[in-house]
C-alpha cells in the first residue's frame, strides 16, 4: 500500500501530498497543499486535487483542479519504497512518506469539574449493521478511520470559583471561554481545535460548535455532559456520536440535510439528506424509520463525500481558522416556493413597518397549519438551522443569513398544530451574523425563510419587506455609527457579554445610553446591558479556573425597567424581557414586585389585543414564572 501523506520540497516551494488509492476506504484521489518557504517562515500558496487519476504500475496521472491559476494542470506521481517524485504545476518534488494519516490535528480538550469526559464505546455491544465490524471506538479512533490523526494535548480540568445557582452555559460565556482559555486560539489557519466538556447549555443542547463570527472560525466546540451523560451502552454510543459530530463541524462539515448550502455546494443524500447514515445526521431525523433504523444501519463512519472533504478538501476549506463555516456571504438564489406543497403547513414572516439605520432587525416567524392538524417540530428559530433565512439587499444581491451561534438540536419535541394550538411563534435578531451586519445601508430588503419540517418538507415563506430608513438628524447618524460596529453586532447576537474581547462594543453601547439616552435606539442598548447584568457570567481564567460573576439585579432592573416602559420592541422579546425583569426583582429580594411585573405583563398583552389562545399561554407563563421565582426565593 502506498496511500498516505508525503512531504517534498522544490526550492522555495513545499508540497504536502496526499495519495489515496488503496488501503481503508480509498477515495481514488490525489491531492495536495503547496506552501512557500521564505527564510524561517512558511506561507500557504494553494491546493489541488485530482479527482479521477489514472493509476498504473508506472505511476499515477491526472488533471488537477487548482485553487490558483496555472498553465500546467497535469499531475503525475510515482511512488516506490516510501519515496518518489511528484510533478505539480510544472514543478518537480522529491517526496518521502510522512504518515499513514492524510491530515493531523491537535485536539485540546478541557472539562469543567463535575463532568466526566467520554473515553470509548464498544460498537458491537448493541445491534448494528452486519457489515460493520465490532471495535473499541474512541473519538480519536473514529477520526483515524477517516484518515485524520487527532493528536491529544494534555487535558485540563477546570475548577469552579464562586459558583452561582447553576453551571448552565450560554453562547456569550462559551465564546469568551474559547478566546480566553484555548491556548491554540489564533487569527491564523492551523490544524488545532478546542473542545470544552461543560455541564449544560441554557438551551438544553447536546453540543455546539460555537466559533462562527470572526475571520478565523471553527476553532471551538463544546459538549454538554448533563444531557449526554450515562454509563449504559446507549448513553456511551450517543456520547461518541455527539463528540464526533461537533468536531466534524470544526472540519467544516455541514449537517447532512444542508450540504447544498455549502461552498462548494454538495448534492444531498437520500431523502433530502435525512437518509444519510453519517455522524453528521441527526439520529432522530433519520429516514426512513427514525432513531431505531439509524442505529441498526449506522456503520460508525463518515459518508463517502464527507470522507473526500476530510481527506482532500482544499486547505482553507478544512483547516480550523481558515474559510468560514458553510456558505459565506456569496450570493445565493432566494428561496422559492415548491412547485407542489402538500405539507399542510404555512410559514409567515412579520417585521416592523420600518427600521432606523442601525436598529437591530428582528423578524417574527409564524408557523401554522393550513386545513388539517399537523405534527412537526418546534425548531423555528434560525440558530438551529432547521430554519434558514435569505436576505435580498437593495442592490438585488441575495445572501444567506448565518447566525453567530448555531445549535445542534439532537432532540425534536413534537409540536401539534390544531385548533387549540393553531400556530407557533418565534422572533430572531437577523441584523448581524457570521458575515457581519446584513442591513448596513438604507433601502428596501426582501427577507424569505425556509423551514424544514419533521417529515423533510421544505416550507418557504412569502417575501417580507424590511425597510431601513435614511437617518435624518445628526443624532441619528451618530447613533447609527455607534450601533453598527462589529462588536456591537456580536453583543446583540449574544444578548450581552463580559468578554474583554468585546470591550469596545460595550463602550459604544454605554455611549448610546449616556449621550443619546432619549434616542429611540437607546432602548436596544439598554436591553443588551440589562440582560447581561441580570444574569451571572462565567469566565475561564488563564489558570484554568472557572470564575462566576454573580448577577447584578440592581443594574438589570435599572436598564430593563426602561425597556419595558418604552415597549417599542417586538412582543416576543418584550415577553422575555419582562420575565427577566421579574427574576431580577426576585433576586433583589422583592418577590411582590416580581409578581407585579408578571401581572403587568399579562395586562400589557391584553391591552395589545393578543388573540385569546396566545393570551392564555401568556397567562400560564406568568403563573409558572411566579411559582418558579417563589421557589428560588
Amino acid at each position: 500500500m502506498i496511500s498516505g501523506l508525503y512531504q517534498g520540497q522544490d526550492g522555495d516551494s513545499r508540497l504536502a501530498l496526499r495519495v489515496d488509492i488503496d488501503g481503508a476506504r480509498p477515495t481514488g484521489r490525489v491531492s495536495g497543499d503547496l506552501f512557500t518557504v521564505a527564510g524561517a517562515t512558511t506561507s500557504y500558496a494553494g491546493s489541488f486535487v485530482v479527482n479521477a487519476p489514472t493509476v498504473q504500475e508506472a505511476g499515477i496521472q491526472g488533471r488537477g483542479v487548482f485553487t490558483f491559476d496555472t498553465p500546467v494542470r497535469d499531475v503525475s506521481v510515482t511512488i516506490a519504497g516510501g519515496s518518489g517524485t511528484a510533478v505539480v504545476a510544472g514543478r518537480t518534488y522529491q517526496v518521502t512518506f510522512s504518515s499513514p494519516f492524510f491530515r493531523s490535528v491537535l485536539l485540546e480538550q478541557d472539562s469543567v469539574i463535575g463532568t466526566v469526559p467520554f473515553v470509548s464505546y464498544q460498537t458491537g455491544t448493541l445491534p448494528g449493521p452486519s457489515g460493520s465490524p465490532a471495535r473499541e471506538l474512541s473519538v480519536r479512533a473514529a477520526y483515524a478511520e477517516a484518515g485524520i490523526e487527532l493528536t491529544l494535548a494534555q487535558p485540563g480540568v477546570i475548577p469552579v470559583d464562586g459558583s452561582g445557582a447553576d453551571l448552565a452555559w450560554d453562547d456569550a460565556e462559551l465564546h469568551h471561554a474559547m478566546r480566553q482559555q484555548f491556548s491554540g486560539f489564533g487569527d491564523v489557519p492551523a490544524w488545532r481545535v478546542w473542545l470544552l466538556v461543560a455541564s449544560k447549555h441554557v438551551g438544553g443542547y447536546r453540543g455546539i460548535m460555537f466559533d462562527y463570527n470572526d475571520a478565523h472560525q471553527r476553532q471551538g466546540s463544546a459538549v454538554f455532559y448533563d444531557v449526554i451523560k450515562g454509563s449504559t451502552p446507549q448513553a456511551q454510543r450517543a456520547q461518541l456520536r455527539t463528540y464526533v459530530h461537533e468536531l466534524g463541524h470544526a472540519f467544516n462539515l455541514l449537517h447532512s440535510w444542508q450540504k447544498n448550502l455549502g461552498t462548494p455546494p454538495q448534492p444531498l443524500g437520500p431523502d433530502g439528506g435525512f437518509g444519510d447514515l453519517s455522524w453528521m445526521n441527526y439520529v432522530h431525523n433519520y429516514r426512513p424509520g427514525g432513531e431505531p433504523s439509524y442505529w441498526l444501519g449506522f456503520p460508525f463512519q463518515f459518508t463517502d463525500p464527507e470522507l473526500v472533504h476530510l481527506r482532500h478538501g482544499f486547505y482553507r476549506d478544512v483547516a480550523m481558522g481558515a474559510n468560514a463555516f458553510g456558505t459565506g456571504a456569496a450570493e445565493i438564489a432566494p428561496f422559492e416556493q415548491p412547485v407542489e406543497d402538500h405539507s399542510g403547513l404555512r410559514l409567515e414572516l412579520r417585521a416592523k413597518e420600518s427600521f432606523e439605520l442601525g436598529e437591530p432587525v428582528v423578524i417574527e416567524f409564524k408557523l401554522s397549519y393550513a386545513v388539517e392538524p399537523r405534527v412537526t417540530h418546534g425548531h423555528l428559530h434560525p440558530d438551529t438551522e432547521f430554519t434558514q433565512v435569505s436576505i435580498t439587499q437593495p442592490g438585488g444581491r441575495t445572501v444567506l443569513y448565518r447566525p453567530m451561534m448555531r445549535h445542534c438540536v439532537d432532540t425534536s419535541p413534537e409540536i401539534r398544530l390544531d385548533e387549540g394550538n393553531p400556530a407557533i411563534y418565534r422572533s430572531a435578531y437577523i441584523g448581524h451574523g457570521r458575515d457581519g451586519h446584513y442591513f448596513q445601508q438604507p433601502g428596501d430588503y426582501q427577507v424569505r425563510a425556509q423551514y424544514i419540517a419533521a417529515d423533510g418538507s421544505r416550507i418557504v415563506s412569502p417575501a417580507c419587506l424590511v425597510r431601513v430608513r435614511f437617518p435624518i438628524s445628526r443624532d441619528d447618524h451618530q447613533v447609527a455609527e455607534l450601533m453598527l460596529g462589529e462588536e456591537q453586532g456580536q453583543l446583540f447576537s449574544l444578548l450581552g457579554s463580559d468578554s474583554p474581547a468585546l470591550r469596545s462594543g460595550n463602550v459604544a453601547l454605554d455611549e448610546v445610553i449616556d449621550r443619546y439616552g432619549a434616542h429611540p435606539l437607546a432602548v436596544y442598548a439598554r436591553l443588551v446591558k440589562g440582560l447581561n447584568a441580570e444574569r451571572e457570567f462565567k469566565a475561564v481564567t488563564a489558570g484554568k479556573r472557572l470564575r462566576v460573576r454573580p448577577p447584578d439585579p440592581k443594574q438589570g432592573i435599572e436598564h430593563l425597567s426602561e425597556v419595558v416602559r418604552d415597549a417599542s420592541i417586538d412582543n416576543i422579546t418584550l415577553n422575555m424581557v419582562m420575565r427577566r425583569l421579574a427574576r431580577a426583582e426576585a433576586r433583589q429580594g422583592d418577590l411582590d414586585r416580581a409578581n407585579a411585573v408578571m401581572d403587568r405583563m399579562v395586562a400589557t398583552f391584553q391591552a395589545k389585543g393578543v388573540n385569546p389562545i396566545i393570551m392564555g399561554q401568556i397567562q400560564r407563563q406568568a403563573e409558572l414564572t411566579k411559582v418558579a421565582l417563589s421557589a428560588e426565593s
